[in-house]
């Protein structure tokens, strides 16, 4: 039985730890009380003696192949990105989200609509805390949804660390202690690609607090950046911009930045490697292939949302809302853009898997040699 040990030396001490949180959620949520998170996001003991080296820990990492089989069943995963029921483009209805929203504000609409139709008794989200930076969020009101959508900058000097970073990512699964303590148990979860398949894994396992999250919401992610000042600097002279006329951020197949003047900024995603989290080097899941719904920009147009559902659970959701809290991109005179739009999703998907195998491979032969 591999332990909590066994994920510091395999995971990590070579830098593959997400920080989604999945062991310590685990661990608190049943009163263990062995793990925590520190200040930079880790994971450590907060009390060995108490650790029952039950195992459960190891097992539901994201970075562990362990479950693969029995994770897969659960999201009716199928290769080579998961299932795909549908793949087609909305946004919002109402203006207000969409104003907010970074892209077409599909995801604040559809948990919207669940919330005021009674499905969900809360979401847990992530909502800005300073610039380049976004804290995760357990929102319990139709209010609180809304105001945790969009990526923008924060003009206010007021900066929140999560750790010493700046990052686009958020750890959003702690949130499922504050959950449990609020005895919510409709719960929706937006998330990345690992946050999502460590739910999946204790789905499969069969252990709380998973059983709270009647729907997971996927975001499509190339990788969480780093923004502190070394980043910042160098990414200042490759665009030829300066900070202070930023006012909003987007990520789709470029890093998208909006100035005062109305000018974008476009920068090639290729060109950010040096900001990229260590970890998502590592990471195989592009289109959040776990879902049950998953979201991105990427081959829509400005201001819509592409959309994948991936299981019966998300077509109901999407079914639901269409015409009520979303619109649905009109496809009639736009030939074969729905399969335009899956084949870029499909190269994304393929790019980053096979990046993840090459960088596997060179920790591989640097353990070895």
């Amino acid at each position: 039985m591999k332990t909590f040990e066994d994920l510091i030396e395999e995971v990590q001490k070579p830098g593959l730890c997400h920080h989604c949180g999945g062991c310590v959620t685990f661990c608190t949520s049943i009163n263990y009380g062995a793990l925590e998170l520190s200040e930079e996001g880790v994971p450590r003991f907060a009390d060995r003696e108490k650790c029952i080296e039950c195992g459960l820990c190891y097992s539901i990492c994201p970075e562990i192949d362990e479950l693969h089989e029995e994770t897969c069943k659960v999201a009716g995963w199928e290769p080579p990105m998961g299932r795909v029921l549908d793949t087609t483009v909305a946004r919002a209805i109402d203006p207000v989200i969409r104003g907010k929203a970074t892209d077409g504000g599909v995801v604040t609409a559809l948990l919207v609509h669940m919330f005021d139709r009674g499905h969900i008794d809360g979401a847990i989200v992530t909502r800005q805390a300073g610039p380049f930076e976004r804290d995760p969020w357990l929102a319990t009101s139709r209010q609180e949804i809304i105001d945790a959508a969009g990526f923008y900058m924060d003009r206010s000097h007021g900066m929140k660390h999560f750790g010493h970073d700046y990052s686009t990512y958020a750890p959003t699964v702690q949130e499922f202690r504050p959950m449990m303590q609020k005895g919510l148990r409709r719960v929706a979860l937006v998330g990345t690609p690992c946050q999502i398949k460590a739910l999946r894994k204790m789905e499969a396992l069969g252990i709380i607090p998973s059983d709270s999250i009647r729907y997971s919401l996927g975001l499509f992610c190339s990788g969480n950046f780093l923004f502190d000042a070394k980043e910042k600097e160098e990414l200042k002279r490759i665009g030829g911009f300066q900070w202070e006329d930023v006012v909003k951020i987007n990520l789709r197949s470029h890093l998208i930045l909006h100035l005062k003047t109305g000018e974008k900024k476009m920068i090639p995603l290729d060109k950010l490697d040096f900001m990229k989290r260590h970890a998502c080097h590592y990471c195989p899941d592009y289109s959040a292939e776990y879902a049950d719904i998953s979201f991105g920009g990427l081959g829509a147009e400005e201001g819509w949302t592409t959309v994948i559902t991936r299981s019966p659970v998300g077509r109901a959701i999407m079914a639901d809302a269409k015409g009520k809290t979303i619109e649905m991109f009109d496809f009639d005179n736009v030939t074969d853009k729905a399969a335009a739009i899956f084949s870029l999703i499909k190269a994304a998907s393929d790019r980053k898997k096979i990046h993840s195998r090459q960088m596997h491979d060179k920790l591989l032969k640097c353990r070895s040699a």
